[in-house]
């Protein structure tokens, strides 16, 4: 019998994590690798546990969401692997985000409504428009928000904002389809593999830096983005100035920017730039090297594709 392929999540089922794996499990069995292993799904509760599950050989990989187009960057991701000597970005997922409203009441009954801090914020519009008098509570997860509402009595009034598939779940009839405020709403993900280990790992290395993972160049699949991450002299004036001139003068072109605290002492920063891989192998490799010598200290943590989910 095939041996499962183990791919960590951020759960509990139903919840947007659960379903950008699914889609990207189908995918990789449908899509361009049709001889990828099965993949098992493993959900797990917090995000830097995915990546721990990922660094101790638990799953071969871990999907865990990066950035939302609304509220931004989700921190504990990137500094996990800042952190991490072991992880390279296999994938990059961009998960359409659809909030739906679900209930065992009617809309006119709802008189509380739970959901996780990020989805209550991408529908605030909605809410205030269509709910103002309703109490607002903020859960673990659109799942458990789902739990919530699917344990109440008609007459607690009681809907939650949650994904169509947590509604299934929990047995929850709908009362409103795609009430973000932002139709264009979206979350990147990154599927991550330990470097030197699993079917779709990372090469490790710097021959990674303008390339692919080792798994998806043997199937021909192109990276389209380099991460890279360094800590810069904060002391020294210019010193961001000068590492973004190396990839200006080269014609590479910088995705995103990110920032965080090295957690070493106050003004320390780490920076995260995504980088298109169009320059080529040659050109990357000679901006690299360029850049560690301006850096305290340099990670590349891998060429990946970019895959626009249809969900």
């Amino acid at each position: 019998m095939e041996r499962p392929h183990k791919m960590g999540f951020l759960g509990p089922a139903g919840t947007h994590s659960e379903a950008a794996a699914l889609w990207l499990r189908g995918w990789l069995r449908a899509g361009a690798q049709q001889d990828a292993p099965a993949r098992k799904l493993v959900p797990y509760p917090d995000i830097d546990d995915v990546l721990v599950a990922v660094e101790r050989g638990e799953v071969a990989t871990g999907l865990v969401p990066v950035e939302n187009s609304l509220e931004g960057t989700i921190h504990v991701t990137l500094d996990m692997l800042a952190r991490s000597e072991t992880l390279a970005v296999v994938r990059e997922v961009i998960w359409p985000v659809h909030n739906e409203l679900m209930a065992h009441c009617k809309a006119e009954d709802v008189h509380k409504i739970v959901s996780h801090a990020q989805p209550i914020s991408q529908c605030r519009a909605y809410l205030e428009a269509h709910f103002p008098q309703a109490e607002i509570m903020k859960v673990a997860s659109t799942a458990r928000a789902a739990k919530i509402a699917a344990a109440a009595r008609a007459e607690d009034g009681i809907a939650a904002i949650c994904t169509a598939r947590a509604g299934e779940l929990y047995g929850l009839t709908p009362l409103a389809h795609e009430i973000q405020d932002n139709m264009a709403n979206a979350t990147r993900f990154f599927e991550v593999a330990r470097k030197d280990v699993g079917p779709a790992a990372a090469t490790a290395g710097d021959a990674v830096a303008a390339g692919a993972a080792s798994a998806e160049a043997a199937a021909g699949v192109r990276a389209d983005k380099v991460l890279v991450i360094c800590q810069l002299d904060g002391s020294r004036a210019g010193s961001l100035v000068d590492v973004l001139l190396e990839f200006s003068k080269r014609g590479i072109n910088m995705t995103r920017i990110e920032s965080r605290p090295a957690r070493t002492q106050l003004g320390d920063y780490i920076f995260f730039f995504d980088l298109d891989t169009d320059a080529g192998a040659a050109v990357m490799d000679e901006a690299l090297a360029a850049v560690r010598a301006k850096c305290a200290w340099l990670k590349n943590l891998g060429g990946f594709p970019v895959l626009t989910a249809d969900g």
